[in-house]
């Protein structure tokens, strides 16, 4: 479902708190956050529960949460599952929150914007 989403630029608000509920928990906002900064790598779940010092069971449920927004997918590559983190699906997000930013006076968003357009993705994951 999320595929549709992300790639054809479409978001609606049920998707939108899909991906805001993901991330308004600690543990997934930082997991998501370390896969943006490993991109285009990913990292293996094992590594990720390791670093975020959480059980690999409970990584696995944060994990999953996180897949079902479309906010992160999976590959199995040998005995692993790499996850990475999937970028569309935040700027899905980001432009459907600023789709009609600011009632018709963009310069009211312009330091999202400036903050945006001059953003990496390495240092924006550590912001």
């Amino acid at each position: 479902m999320f595929d549709y989403i992300c790639y054809s630029g479409f978001m609606d608000t049920l998707n939108a708190i899909a991906i805001l509920s993901a991330l308004a928990q600690t543990t997934r906002l930082d997991t998501f956050r370390l896969l943006i900064s490993r991109e285009p790598e990913g990292m293996n779940a094992g590594d990720l529960a390791r670093y975020m010092a959480v059980p690999q069971n409970t990584m696995s449920a944060h994990l999953a949460v996180l897949s079902r927004a479309g906010l992160v997918e999976a590959e199995r590559r040998s005995r692993s599952m790499i996850y990475r983190a999937r970028p569309a699906a935040l700027s899905a997000l980001v432009v459907f929150l600023l789709q009609e930013c600011c009632g018709g006076h963009p310069e009211l968003c312009q330091p999202v914007m400036s903050a945006l357009s001059s953003c990496n993705v390495r240092s924006c994951a550590h912001a």
